[in-house]
């Protein structure tokens, strides 16, 4: 298991870079309709505090590992969400 504050910046270092690529996007594509556009950069806020509130406070009742397995996979899962939806922009 990689340390809490490992997990923190990785997510944090993902969440920015999305979101200044959701902003590139934006401001180099062709038509982009502004509500699509803040709802996607709500959803990466709204992840980024998220899964920095999850690693700060674990859940009890399960191990540590098994705990920290099912965050990344989750978050993978939800940035993978985003991408194809800046690919849309």
């Amino acid at each position: 298991m990689a340390k809490k504050r490992e997990l923190k910046r990785s997510i944090d270092y993902v969440c920015s870079d999305l979101f200044a690529e959701a902003v590139a996007a934006s401001l180099y594509g062709k038509k982009i309709n502004k509500e699509n556009l803040d709802a996607l950069l709500t959803m990466i806020l709204s992840i980024h505090s998220d899964f920095i509130r999850r690693i700060s406070h674990p859940e009890p009742g399960l191990s540590a590992k098994a705990y920290y397995k099912a965050i990344i996979n989750d978050f993978n899962t939800q940035i993978n969400e985003v991408i194809d939806h800046i690919q849309n922009i």
